[in-house]
C-alpha cells in the first residue's frame, strides 16, 4: 500500500508540474497533456527501476532477516521479507504499465511535433523558426527514441519469458532472457541523452502568460518580451535513481560468485522411491538454520543454471542435504550424473562437481517463536519440514540446542498417492521411536492424508490390517493411521482454536497456491481477541 501511494504521488506531482509550470508553457502548446503523461510515467519508471533489483538481492535480504531480532521486527515485517519475489513481480508489472503509458504518450508527442508544421497555427509557426526551437523534428540529424526502442524490446522479452508456463517448462529461456536486464539498465541510463524535451530558461525577460500573443518578440518591436530561449531540461536523471541499487546488486553477485566457488563434497546419494533423490553434502564452514534453502549448480549439466532446493537436514547433522524430485531435464540429468540408478556405493571422486550458494532464510525460521507450531506440507512441499521437525525435536530434547518456545507441534501431510509416503515416512518413524523413548510422545501429533485411490491389492491389505488394533498403519508403517480423502480444514482449525485458546499459533505451509488460499482464510476466520493464527507460506 505504501509503495502504491508513493507511485501515485510521484506520478501526480510530476503530471501537475508539467501541466502548470511556466517553463513548460510553450511545450504544452505543442504537445498538450501528452508531455505530462510521458513525464509522469517516467518518474514512476525511475522509482521502480531503482527498486526492482533490491528484492532479488537474496544475500542482503537473508542477512537483514537474520539480524532483525524478533523484539525489533514484528512478525508482519519478517513475513514481508519472505514476499520478496512477489514484490519483485509487482514492481515488474508497474514498470510494464508505466512503460506502456510512456511509449503511448511519446507516440502522441512525435505526432504533435510532426503536424505542427502543417497546423497553420501562427504561434507554432513562430516557435518552429526559432534557433532554439522546441521541435526536434526540424533537425535532420535527430533520431529520438533509439534507446527507448532497445529497452522496450528488452522489457517485452523479459516479461514474456517470465510467465509461469515458461519458468516451469522452459527454465533456460526464462534464465537467459532475464539477463537482458543488463542491456535494459545500460539503455535506461543513457536514455534521453539527446534532450528532446526542452524548457524555457529566460522567464525573467519573457513571461509566457503575457507574451505568447504579443508577437513579434524582441527589440525593436517588443521591448517587454524578448525572444524565448529553450534548452535541455538537464542531463539524464535516471542514473541517480538506479546507481545505488546497481552497486548493491553487483556486490551481491560478487558474494554469490565467491561463496559458490568453495569446494563441495557429495558424501552420499540415496535413491528413494517415487523418483526422489537425496543428496548429502559437506562444505567447510557451512552453517544453516531449519527451513532454509540453497541454490545448486552442476556445471557438467548447465554451467549457468542455479536451482533452489530446501535443506532437509537439521543444523545438528554433520552434513547438509536436499531431496530432489525427478520431474524435468535438469533433475533427470542430475540423477544420471550422480549414478543413482546403479544401486551401489559410489566413491566421492566419481560424483559430479556441484556448487552451492546459500543458505538463505525463509519464514520457517520463525517456527521456534510459537508455543504451538502447525506445519502443513502438500506433496513434495513436505521437504522443508524434514529439517524443521528434526530441529524442533533436537531443541526439545537438548537444552544446549538453542532456545525454543515450542511446546506442541501439529504436522499435516497431504499426499496424492501412497508411493509418495515412502521416503519421508522413515523420518517420522525415527522421530516416533525417539519421542517414545524419552516419554515425549505428545510433543508431535501428525496426520497424513491420502487423497487419491488405492489399488485393489492395497485395499485388501489395509482391510486385513485394520482388524488388528495394535498394528501399525498398512501404508506408512507408522502408529498413526492414514486418513483417506481431503482434510476438513474448517473443523481442524476450529478444534485447534478451542484446544489452544489464548495462545499464538504459527501456521507454516508449503504447497500449491489453491490450498494456500484456503488455509489463509481459515487462519483469519479463527483468529480472535485471545487466540491468534499467524500464517506463513514457503515459496513453492
Amino acid at each position: 500500500l505504501l509503495w502504491m501511494i508513493i507511485n501515485v504521488i510521484l506520478f501526480a506531482t510530476t503530471y501537475v508540474n508539467y501541466n502548470t509550470d511556466k517553463k513548460y508553457f510553450y511545450l504544452r502548446k505543442y504537445l498538450k497533456t501528452a508531455v505530462a503523461w510521458a513525464r509522469g510515467s517516467a518518474a514512476v519508471l525511475n522509482l521502480n527501476c531503482a527498486l526492482i533489483l533490491l528484492p532479488v538481492c537474496r544475500n542482503l535480504l537473508s542477512y537483514a532477516r537474520g539480524s532483525c531480532e524478533y523484539a525489533i521486527c514484528s512478525r508482519r515485517v519478517r513475513r514481508l521479507m519472505d514476499k520478496n519475489i512477489t514484490f519483485h513481480r509487482y514492481i515488474g508489472y508497474m514498470i510494464c504499465l508505466a512503460t506502456a503509458i510512456h511509449v503511448y504518450a511519446h507516440c502522441f508527442n512525435f505526432l504533435y511535433f510532426l503536424v505542427s508544421y502543417k497546423a497553420g497555427d501562427p504561434l507554432l509557426n513562430t516557435l518552429n523558426q526559432l534557433n532554439t526551437s522546441l521541435n526536434p523534428i526540424r533537425f535532420s540529424n535527430v533520431t529520438p527514441g533509439i534507446t527507448g526502442i532497445i529497452i522496450t524490446l528488452a522489457l517485452i522479452l523479459m516479461y514474456a519469458s517470465s510467465t509461469e508456463v515458461i519458468r516451469r517448462s522452459y527454465f533456460e529461456i526464462f534464465w537467459y532472457a532475464h539477463h537482458l536486464f543488463v542491456i535494459f539498465f545500460i539503455g535506461l541510463c543513457i536514455h534521453a541523452v539527446i534532450g528532446v524535451i526542452k524548457v524555457q530558461v529566460n522567464l525573467d525577460t519573457h513571461d509566457p502568460d503575457y507574451c505568447y500573443n504579443k508577437r513579434p518578440w524582441g527589440p525593436p518591436n517588443n521591448l517587454n518580451c524578448s525572444i524565448p530561449i529553450f534548452k535541455r531540461t538537464s542531463t539524464p536523471q535516471v542514473w541517480k535513481w538506479v546507481i545505488g541499487p546497481i552497486v548493491l546488486y553487483i556486490f551481491e553477485r560478487i558474494v554469490r560468485f565467491v561463496r559458490s566457488k568453495q569446494k563441495v563434497v557429495i558424501s552420499k546419494v540415496i535413491n528413494h522411491p517415487s523418483k526422489v533423490l537425496e543428496i548429502q553434502m559437506q562444505k567447510r564452514g557451512f552453517q544453516s538454520v531449519a527451513g532454509q534453502y540453497v541454490f545448486i549448480n552442476c556445471p557438467s549439466i548447465a554451467r549457468f543454471e542455479w536451482h533452489p532446493f530446501t535443506l532437509t537436514s537439521a543444523p545438528g547433522d554433520d552434513y547438509f542435504s536436499v531431496h530432489v524430485r525427478i520431474v524435468g531435464d535438469w533433475t533427470g540429468a542430475l540423477f544420471e550424473a550422480c549414478k543413482a540408478n546403479e544401486n551401489k556405493v559410489q566413491e566421492a571422486w566419481k560424483m559430479p562437481d556441484v556448487y552451492i550458494d546459500g543458505p538463505f532464510g525463509t519464514c520457517s525460521e520463525d517456527v521456534f517463536l510459537y508455543e504451538v507450531a502447525i506445519c502443513i506440507g502438500a506433496g513434495i512441499g513436505v521437504t522443508p519440514f524434514a529439517s524443521i521437525l528434526k530441529s524442533l525435536w533436537y531443541k526439545q530434547r537438548q537444552s544446549d540446542a538453542g532456545p525454543s518456545k515450542t511446546k506442541k507441534v501439529y504436522f499435516f501431510w497431504i499426499c496424492p498417492d501412497s508411493n509418495a509416503f515412502e521416503w519421508f515416512a522413515e523420518l517420522l518413524k525415527s522421530l516416533e521411536r525417539e519421542m517414545l523413548s524419552h516419554d515425549l510422545g505428545d510433543f508431535l501429533e501428525y496426520n497424513i492424508y491420502l487423497t487419491r485411490g488405492l489399488s485393489d491389492k492395497q485395499t485388501k491389505h489395509i482391510m486385513l490390517r485394520e482388524t488388528d488394533s495394535e498394528a501399525v498403519d498398512a501404508i506408512t508403517g507408522l502408529q498413526q493411521k492414514t486418513h483417506y480423502g481431503r482434510p476438513r480444514w474448517d473443523q481442524i482449525f476450529s478444534d485447534l482454536a478451542s484446544t489452544h485458546s489464548g495462545s499464538d499459533l504459527g501456521v507454516f505451509f508449503c504447497g500449491p497456491k489453491a490450498l494456500s488460499s484456503v488455509l489463509h482464510k481459515e487462519c483469519n476466520k479463527n483468529t480472535s481477541a485471545n487466540t491468534r493464527f499467524f500464517y506463513n507460506k514457503e515459496n513453492f
